[in-house]
């Protein structure tokens, strides 16, 4: 699962929605309350993570908890963590090293290290950094609200992590990792709009350099029934757009009394949720895309035609080495049912350059890759080697450091080039977009015009392409045409289709679907508008 938030379309740091206190993914604050209990929070990672950090928060705020404007002003201070390379690891270990002379001014604020490294490295957090009171794995965080008091009472620190994966049976250890799905807070999502739904939990995949298997335990579904009841909560909370997390969230599964629910089967409960929109999932692994998966993403009118299905590497010989369980001829198999159901479905992927023993000639057979799929955008990571996973144990990091980087260098560039010829095949169509907030210019500038003034916000199709405009903050979280008019790599941009008169300001919504009050008035629009181009007789591919 990527540790990069914003290709993938969740929440970034910053308030993207005007009017509201900025609660982020990275970062979250919020207005310093006298006389309360305050936390901060820093996430670092996934949107598994994210969710976490979500929920953590939630749990602690219906204690009394509130949040601090900045982690020097906090009573508890915690650092949801990732452990899928050491870059992650090491900003953590940076920002323990700021908050020590908090620590050291003020003993009584509490120090959790939260999540993945902390179920990694265990001890070892508190040898390198003894002021750090809370060490919580995954499997521990509905523990949370009870070690704070306990911290807070004088019990001193604490470590409460899962079983290792070879400390039992598979039972006991997915026991010892205990799913965390408390109630929602809606105040602590980036937007009220979008939300994280929990599958499954866990990894039973073990690829050689992944480390995600032991620090969140073996491969455990939720039940079906609790999924749907959670999404028709968030809806009834104003969300209209879910996106179904996983490690591999098309190997979700669930038996009970016989019947098999897959996720097809659950993508199709969700479809018939009233007031919601969009579904979205993430991360795929490609021998778990299967016929009725994709046949459900092509005929559900709700779910988004956009799939993440990691190749990591264009060489059959890497990917044995990475132990991922197929050849790149069956990643190509799975890709092409896809282009044959879907023919415009955005596919993107994830790539490791430099991993043990990868030669000239193996990197090229990636680079080919990414200029013959087309992939919509990938994540590219240099391999970080993790203790614990069969890579680091048996395969020498023998890729020199610079030759990673240049790999990745010229592997970013040649998916540039391919994200911006499948984005300027986009202009001069007109695509339906949910307004998520501003854009990251806007937000880097605090822009606040309130709900009658002009921004520019961006949105992303159902294909998952951002689309940035300006346009009245009113419509934020509302489903907007937008002609596009031009094309980048990583973005297109265009102005609001007619129909802007039909906007109403988001306190007239019902939720259940209908609206109440006055149409809006027509705003302009301050993008110059040249004709567009004639649109093609067949959609764009995505």
């Amino acid at each position: 699962m990527p540790p990069s938030l914003t290709p993938l379309g969740f929440p970034r740091a910053g308030n993207r929605f005007p009017g509201r206190p900025a609660l982020v993914t990275v970062v979250a604050g919020s207005t310093l309350i006298p006389m309360t209990k305050r936390l901060w929070i820093e996430t670092v990672g996934c949107q598994m993570n994210v969710l976490d950090s979500e929920l953590v928060v939630a749990a602690l705020r219906r204690q009394g908890w509130e949040m601090a404007p900045a982690a020097d002003a906090a009573d508890a201070v915690f650092y949801n963590t990732c452990s899928v390379r050491q870059h992650a690891e090491d900003k953590i270990y940076s920002a323990l090293g700021r908050i020590r002379s908090v620590k050291a001014k003020r003993p009584d604020v509490v120090v959790g290290v939260l999540g993945c490294m902390a179920q990694k490295d265990q001890e070892l957090i508190r040898k390198r950094a003894p002021w750090v009171d809370l060490v919580v794995g995954p499997g521990q965080l509905h523990q949370v609200p009870s070690l704070v008091d306990d911290v807070l009472a004088g019990g001193g620190p604490r470590i409460e992590v899962s079983l290792d994966r070879k400390a039992g049976s598979r039972d006991a250890i997915a026991r010892s990792f205990e799913s965390y799905d408390p109630d929602r807070d809606p105040a602590m999502r980036p937007t009220p709009f979008q939300a994280f739904i929990r599958t499954q939990t866990g990894c039973d995949k073990f690829c050689a350099f992944c480390v995600v298997p032991h620090v969140r335990g073996p491969e455990q579904a939720r039940a079906p029934d609790t999924i749907l009841a959670e999404a028709r909560k968030l809806v009834a909370e104003g969300c209209r757009e879910i996106t179904l997390i996983g490690q591999t969230v098309n190997s979700y599964k669930w038996t009970d009394g016989g019947r098999t629910t897959r996720l097809a089967d659950l993508l199709a409960l969700l479809d018939g949720v009233d007031g919601l929109d969009r579904i979205k999932f993430v991360t795929n692994y490609p021998r778990d895309m299967t016929d009725d998966l994709i046949a459900a993403v092509r005929d559900l009118p709700k779910v988004c035609h956009y799939l993440h299905v990691p190749a990591q590497h264009g060489s059959d010989d890497v990917l044995t080495r990475m132990k991922r369980g197929y050849t790149i001829g069956e990643y190509m198999e799975m890709y092409g049912r896809i282009r044959a159901a879907i023919p415009h479905a955005a596919v993107t992927s994830d790539f490791i350059v430099g991993f043990c023993g990868e030669t000239d000639a193996e990197f090229q057979t990636t680079l080919d890759l990414v200029k013959t799929v087309g992939f919509k955008n990938s994540f590219i990571f240099k391999y970080s080697p993790r203790p614990g996973t069969k890579a680091f144990d048996r395969l020498p990091d023998d890729v020199p450091e610079d030759v990673k980087k240049e790999r990745n260098r010229v592997l970013l560039e040649a998916q540039e080039e391919a994200s911006l010829a499948g984005n300027r095949r986009f202009v001069g169509t007109q695509e339906q977009v949910l307004v998520e907030g501003l854009s990251t210019r806007d937000e880097k500038r605090a822009v606040d015009p309130g709900p009658d003034g002009v921004a520019q916000l961006t949105g992303r199709t159902m294909c998952d392409r951002i689309i940035v405009f300006d346009a009245p903050t009113r419509l934020i979280g509302r489903l907007v045409d937008i002609d596009i008019l031009a094309a980048g790599a990583w973005s297109l941009s265009g102005v609001v289709a007619d129909g802007l008169a039909d906007a109403v300001p988001l306190d007239t919504l019902d939720y259940s679907g209908a609206a109440s009050g006055d149409a809006a008035p027509l705003y302009d629009i301050s993008l110059p508008q040249p004709k567009p181009q004639a649109a093609t007789s067949e959609p764009p591919r995505g």
